[in-house]
């Protein structure tokens, strides 16, 4: 009796090892908007505190020296394809440039066809209207905000799988909640979960109590060109990441409460290098520039009783390598043939003996592009600098290594030439069509996603007509005075037929009445803009002042345009005004068109 007990006692403990390691982790990816390498304790910042964040690299791997782009869009669109991003159609920030192409596959294609529950919470930035949207691009759920930059971070209206809602709470803290809830929901199944996080990207706005806690810190850390440093920008950074923080915090102890945690690969990185001058290790640059301090991020990866804890990768890496690196760790396929530009890094987290050639990663933006080896780096301007020797980049050592220098500034030509014109037809369309930045149509009537929002973002003003601002990517149209003014958005329609259309606008009450008209091609729709709505812009939520390129941001009311039809194909939609009974016609955020049939 006794041996069969051992025996099924044995097969069981055999059985229950067998079904661990066969068990597709989790993966939960956290990505930082425009937080610098400098900005965590783990890195050596003394002035703030992130516990939870510096634990995954504890208890995981750190990549040392992990590049990403120097700004938000393209890093996320190398992340989702393993591609540089010049090659996906990702030429921006906002404008329709951050679209990625609809023939490139993501990261979370893979695991979504690999049976995993995948859902997105947070910025996006790499395309709003459906198939572009996260639920066209391997997401089965998303929340948050599709565009770059987001003016409201109190009680912000964010995207619940294509509808627009208003939110109680700070950005951070509600899209965690709706990660964890995510994660609640499909504890059972494996999950991708990436929460790509709003902050520390301005606007400066963060809750009283963090502020609390950084408003009157002393600067004993300065940035490397400290007399551009602007101290309180500083402070509300930190602030900003110690919420962050706070937030991985209580999705790494949910991980640990529904006991998922070991098998679970944790990822966290940031977007792009600082967004204000602030300590940063001493690196030249900051987020937009091309040299070290702008392009290099923190990057650590746990997976427990997976991964050696506490340890080191010093090979040079980047956000092009975690899409074969996540793939190859949980052992699913990656989706798609075209070639990839990142490399696989799990023998390098688990340390595996393995030959690792020397590699040239590439940054490129605003027309200048760097390159980086393990040792070297050559700046956009051809200056080379031995990056071991000299991190901070203040002498060049051209003539002390002339090949390298030579060899590096061939490398650059040959990958512009592959790369930076591999979307030839796109950079030729921008040559076309009205003023606009991005002239790729826009998505409209896809009957798996019916909704399709349409912002001033994604539109061109004319005949007077202006942004609220010059950050196109939370801006709304305003200063529609005379019947010339219009707003043009050009559209790609997928699916013919009926559509509800509305606008979320505001309009002073005295103003209220002005006859408007919608138009696509053969068909119209008119509509009076009633009634008033002229609330107060928001004046309380920042921390600190909003800078003029910003717009300051209020609350918009919809007004029900009606139905009308659109053909199948290309064309303008056009909105006009055709009486104007006062000064003003109203402000636009946005026009919505549902498909109905």
């Amino acid at each position: 009796m006794l041996r069969i007990l051992l025996i099924v006692t044995l097969s069981l403990h055999f059985a229950a090892q067998v079904q661990a390691e066969t068990t597709k982790p989790n993966v939960v990816v956290f990505l930082a908007d425009d937080a610098g390498w400098g900005d965590y304790s783990e890195n050596g910042n003394h002035q703030t505190r992130t516990p939870n964040i510096d634990s995954i690299a504890q208890a995981g791997v750190t990549l040392d020296r992990y590049f990403v782009c120097p700004v938000c869009s393209p890093t996320r669109a190398e992340f989702l394809t393993g591609r540089y991003h010049p090659r996906g159609g990702v030429r921006g920030v906002s404008t329709g440039q951050e679209r990625l192409n609809l023939d490139e596959a993501t990261v979370a294609d893979a695991f979504n066809k690999a049976g995993y529950a995948t859902g997105a919470f947070g910025k996006w930035h790499n395309g709003s209207q459906y198939p572009y949207h996260p639920c066209g691009r391997g997401f089965d759920e998303y929340f948050g905000h599709t565009a770059g930059h987001w003016g409201e971070y109190f009680d912000a209206p964010l995207e619940e799988n294509g509808k627009m809602i208003r939110t109680e709470g700070y950005i951070a803290d509600v899209c965690t909640d709706r990660a964890i809830e995510f994660i609640n929901r499909n504890q059972s199944q494996p999950f991708f979960c990436y929460v790509p996080y709003s902050t520390p990207h301005s606007p400066w706005a963060v809750p009283q109590e963090y502020w609390n806690e950084y408003k009157d810190m002393p600067i004993e850390q300065t940035a490397t060109e400290p007399q551009r440093e602007e101290p309180d920008h500083t402070r509300c950074a930190l602030a900003m990441v110690k919420n962050q923080d706070d937030n991985v915090g209580r999705v790494l102890n949910r991980l640990e409460e529904l006991g998922v945690a070991e098998n679970t690969i944790v990822v966290y990185f940031s977007d792009n290098g600082p967004n204000s001058w602030r300590w940063n290790g001493g690196m030249k640059g900051r987020k937009g520039s091309t040299d070290e301090g702008g392009v290099r991020s923190t990057c650590y990866i746990r997976w427990s009783n997976k991964l050696p804890a506490g340890t080191t990768v010093t090979q040079i890496a980047g956000a092009i390598d975690l899409l074969p690196t996540l793939t190859s760790l949980a052992g699913i396929e990656r989706i798609g043939d075209k070639p990839l530009d990142g490399r696989d890094l799990s023998p390098l987290l688990m340390g595996k003996q393995t030959k690792w050639s020397d590699r040239t990663i590439f940054s490129t933006w605003a027309g200048r592009t760097s390159a980086r080896t393990q040792q070297f780096r050559l700046d956009h301007q051809g200056n080379l600098y031995d990056m071991v020797a000299d991190p901070g980049q203040t002498q060049p050592v051209n003539k002390q290594h002339e090949q390298t220098a030579k060899r590096l500034k061939a490398e650059v030509e040959d990958w512009k030439m592959n790369v930076l014109n591999a979307d030839r037809d796109g950079a030729d369309r921008e040559k076309k069509k009205r003023n606009a930045v991005d002239s790729r149509p826009l998505t409209v009537g896809y009957r798996e996603f019916p909704i399709t929002m349409l912002p001033a973002r994604d539109g061109d003003p004319e005949g007077g007509v202006e942004r609220s601002s010059s950050a196109p990517n939370c801006s709304y149209f305003v200063n529609w005075t005379s019947e010339e003014g219009r707003m043009v958005w050009l559209l790609d329609v997928h699916t013919a037929g009926r559509y509800d259309v509305t606008i979320d606008y505001t309009c002073p009450v005295d103003d209220a009445g002005s006859q408007i008209e919608l138009s696509c091609g053969n068909h119209n729709l008119k509509g009076r803009v009633e009634p008033g709505w002229d609330p107060p812009l928001y004046t309380n939520q920042d921390t600190l002042p909003r800078p003029p390129a910003e717009s300051q941001m209020k609350p918009f009311r919809t007004l029900h345009l009606g139905e009308m039809k659109l053909d199948k194909g290309e064309g303008e939609l056009v909105l006009r005004a055709l009486e104007i009974p006062g000064d003003y016609v109203m402000d636009v955020r946005r026009v919505t068109l549902t498909l109905l049939d």
